[in-house]
């Protein structure tokens, strides 16, 4: 498989570690005057990302970041999703649909419905990581898996 492609963006000097995940919101009203806007939101939003790297040690002022930001290089990060059992397995592609479910208080809702995901998505099953932590409230018989788009 591919290795992931990584980009260069900005992020509040306090959330600059290697290993934090985060999902990308998008600009805010401060951000649409700031000279840096095109680094700083450049990556899709509603998508997860892994901090990979610092660059550097230069920090930036923002409006929205006390302590200003700084440049990281981040990946889009896998995620774990519930799925269907019957069509989970390892390396596959498929292209993602959540669980036909709406019970949004149900304690897997979150996992059969995984932020950072958007349906129809293009992705590939890295791996098939194993049962749901519990029964499913409709009935149907899920594993967990592990995508990358």
């Amino acid at each position: 498989m591919a290795e992931p492609t990584t980009q260069i963006t900005l992020i509040g000097t306090k959330l600059a570690t290697i290993g934090m995940e985060f999902i990308f919101n998008g600009p805010t009203p401060e951000c649409e005057s700031c000279k840096l806007r095109n680094t700083c939101m450049n990556l899709e939003p509603g998508r997860r990302y892994r901090i990979l790297g610092i660059k550097g040690e230069l920090v930036h002022d923002c409006p929205l970041h006390e302590e200003g930001v700084r440049a990281v290089e981040v990946t889009e990060s896998p995620t774990i999703a519930a799925m269907d059992a019957r069509k989970s397995f390892a390396g596959s592609k498929i292209i993602y649909e959540p669980i036909d479910c709406d019970v949004t208080d149900c304690r897997m809702y979150d996992i059969c419905h995984p932020a950072g995901l958007k349906r129809g998505d293009r992705c590939t099953i890295v791996e098939v990581v194993g049962e749901a932590p519990e029964e499913c409230a409709r009935g149907y018989t899920l594993k967990l898996v592990e995508l990358r788009r």
